[in-house]
């Protein structure tokens, strides 16, 4: 299968500073986007990718302060990104704590070349364990969401989501899903090590890429981008385990369809599985009746 249908994307590996006011906050997006805006010089993409919260630090300190920090959806982060969009003709996929009412959220927003708000996701599995502490501060989200670049069907999900299988499915499935975005602030806790085998399996599952995009720092890090398919000559791309990075990455529609054409997995698929029928069980009943 051919195409000319391609790709060029920025992932942002960043570092996110503490911070408990919207000075500290504005300034970080200041230097964010000069920092992007440097990494896209001399060669464009068309689309930038920034991780969970890529405007606020991930801490029990910085959430206290959430009444100040969060945002409605035209707020700082919006008119920062918008900018950037704007000025170099990229899409940019951004996270903040969002408010709304009385209640956060923490979102993905994606602003087109024209600064207009494609669309948002409001992270639906909050996560509660390890460091993470979201339900004691965030409202979880209802419903996905999907938006096209250049003819790639991108979808954002958000850290812990990965985790659950059903979510990736359905964005493949029923979205027709080319790109997950998945990004995250994974700390190196006791669920560090178990992150990248999520992000190969729900790429090679799914036939689709997948970008797991990390904050950077000592207890963060090690992003990836994983290909519809894997093996000794196409490997993940690893980002520093550690250190700020921004990588340009090229996707090839056409790979995402040869790979569909010779590993025929989605197309394998049954209806349903709820319908087969299950031996085993009437005999053991019997046995302990």
């Amino acid at each position: 299968v051919t195409t000319n249908e391609s790709l060029s994307l920025l992932a942002c590996q960043i570092s996110i500073p503490g911070m408990m006011t919207t000075a500290e906050r504005d300034a970080h997006f200041a230097k964010t986007c000069e920092k992007v805006a440097n990494a896209m010089a001399g060669e464009l993409v068309d689309l930038v990718v920034l991780p969970e919260l890529s405007s606020i630090e991930y801490s029990r300190a910085t959430f206290e302060c959430l009444d100040v920090l969060a945002e409605p959806l035209d707020g700082p982060s919006f008119q920062c990104w918008q900018q950037i969009a704007m000025e170099y003709g990229c899409h940019v996929s951004y996270s903040f704590a969002r408010k709304e009412s009385s209640q956060f959220y923490i979102t993905v927003a994606v602003v087109n070349p024209d600064g207009n708000l494609v669309g948002h996701y409001d992270k639906i599995h909050l996560a509660q364990f390890g460091v993470s502490m979201e339900k004691e501060y965030f409202t979880r989200g209802q419903g996905v969401f999907v938006f096209d670049v250049k003819g790639f069907r991108i979808a954002p999900i958000i850290c812990y989501d990965i985790r659950i299988p059903e979510l990736s499915r359905t964005l493949t499935v029923d979205h027709q899903a080319d790109l997950i975005l998945h990004c995250g602030a994974y700390f190196r806790d006791e669920s560090f090590e178990t992150w990248h085998a999520f992000v190969v399996t729900r790429a090679i599952e799914n036939q689709i890429f997948y970008l797991s995009l990390n904050r950077a720092g000592a207890d963060y890090g090690k992003s990836v981008l994983c290909w519809p398919w894997i093996d000794d000559d196409s490997r993940p791309v690893l980002f520093s385990e550690h250190c700020e990075e921004f990588k340009k990455i090229t996707l090839d529609k056409g790979l995402l369809a040869n790979v569909r054409k010779h590993y025929s997995f989605l197309s394998d698929r049954l209806p349903t599985y709820s319908d087969e029928p299950v031996s085993g069980l009437q005999q053991d009943s019997a046995k302990g009746a």
